[in-house]
């Protein structure tokens, strides 16, 4: 199956993420602009969403009018930076359930170590959405994807604010099923992992942590 990599250029959605680059951004500037792009993006993950017709009753008439089931809707945050992004997506869909994913990265091998599981029940009934603002080396949503897997959902899609061509191809090749979302797809990984150009670590950018 080809992978599926949706480059979202929208003009509002770069604009943003060109202001939120920048080193001397606050702590609290750079969440509120992560929150507007989330929502932002959040309108071209759903927008093949499937939706049902219900009875209801204007002034003038009743009629037939299409709703999504944001129940059946599942933001899964890859803990922490995930939580940036969780904000924005709920004020778009606030009937989605959320599950929790918690990882980190062993600074020495790059590997993702899983400490924190959390889903809703009833996963086969579900959308996922998993929701991380750095796709670096592509390990962490790997592995976050495939635990996600084990829950069986009727649907898996990744949305990240930037890529590295390195993380995309090793996620593409391990899940080539599932779509990826990106606003942007940078030139490379540096020797530490991080991102370049990039915008530095989004958890600590997010949190007001090093």
């Amino acid at each position: 199956m080809t992978a599926q990599i949706h480059h979202i250029t929208h003009p509002l959605i770069q604009h943003k993420l060109t202001l939120m680059r920048e080193k001397d951004r606050s702590t609290n500037s750079f969440r509120r602009l992560l929150g507007e792009i989330s929502m932002l993006m959040a309108y071209e993950v759903t927008r093949d969403m499937p939706t049902q017709l219900i009875d209801i009753e204007t002034p003038l008439e009743k009629m037939q009018s299409p709703v999504i089931d944001g129940k059946k809707t599942v933001f899964v945050s890859i803990m922490r930076a995930g939580a940036g992004f969780l904000d924005g997506m709920l004020n778009v869909i606030p009937g989605a359930r959320i599950g929790h994913i918690g990882l980190y990265r062993d600074p020495k091998t790059l590997v993702a170590v899983e400490y924190y599981f959390k889903m809703p029940q009833d996963m086969h009934e579900r959308d996922a959405i998993v929701l991380d603002p750095m796709l670096a080396t592509g390990n962490s949503a790997v592995a976050a994807v495939d635990r996600l897997k084990e829950t069986n959902p009727k649907s898996i899609r990744f949305v990240c604010l930037l890529a590295a061509p390195e993380g995309l191809k090793n996620f593409t090749e391990s899940h080539p099923d599932v779509p990826v979302y990106v606003a942007a797809v940078d030139r490379e990984l540096n020797e530490h992992g991080y991102i370049v150009p990039g915008l530095g670590d989004a958890g600590d950018r997010i949190f007001g942590t090093k």
